[in-house]
């Protein structure tokens, strides 16, 4: 295992007995909080993901679903030099009610940034928001595919998952 995978283990590795969004239950947890808070982690953990991003160019913009993958979508974004837009999970009721956050067009290229992929559900919803803008999502990042179905779920969508850890990478063990 690679030292930045160590680290973003000892960060927000957890066991016990967990309810995931997906509505599974699960003896580990990766707590993207810990380890998306901590600047040396989160700075390195976006350095791995810059470092996928030239398999997928030409691009105009990432995008990362609200709130989990906002931290890593913005370091990515600085560091690749990429504007981001945020995709809501409903609209807000007042302002401008918008259910993407930034500047986006119609036709242009987004590459999908995801903290965690269990089944995959909130990363297509926040993709179905943007195709539903005019936009094309080709592929998603991730920063720990669970393998837990999610990447058959994406796939199946006709989107590429590209994850920076696996769970089976990460020397997790599910049971």
């Amino acid at each position: 295992m690679s030292d930045l995978g160590q680290r973003l283990l000892d960060a927000s590795y957890l066991e016990g007995d967990f309810l995931l969004r997906s509505g599974r239950r699960s003896k580990f947890y990766l707590d993207k909080y810990l380890f998306s808070t901590e600047p040396d982690l989160l700075r390195d953990i976006a350095a791995g993901l810059a470092q996928k991003l030239p398999a997928y160019e030409p691009f105009d913009l990432l995008a990362g679903p609200e709130l989990g993958a906002v931290a890593v979508v913005t370091a990515l974004s600085l560091a690749w030099g990429k504007p981001f837009v945020i995709v809501r999970k409903g609209e807000k009721g007042y302002g401008t009610s918008k259910a993407m956050e930034g500047r986006a067009a119609a036709g242009q290229r987004v590459v999908m940034v995801e903290d965690i992929v269990t089944s995959g559900g909130a990363a297509l919803m926040a993709v179905d928001k943007l195709r539903e803008a005019g936009l094309e999502v080709p592929v998603l990042l991730c920063v720990v595919d669970r393998e837990e179905g999610g990447r058959a779920a994406i796939e199946a969508r006709g989107l590429t998952l590209d994850p920076l850890f696996t769970a089976t990478s990460l020397g997790i063990k599910k049971a």
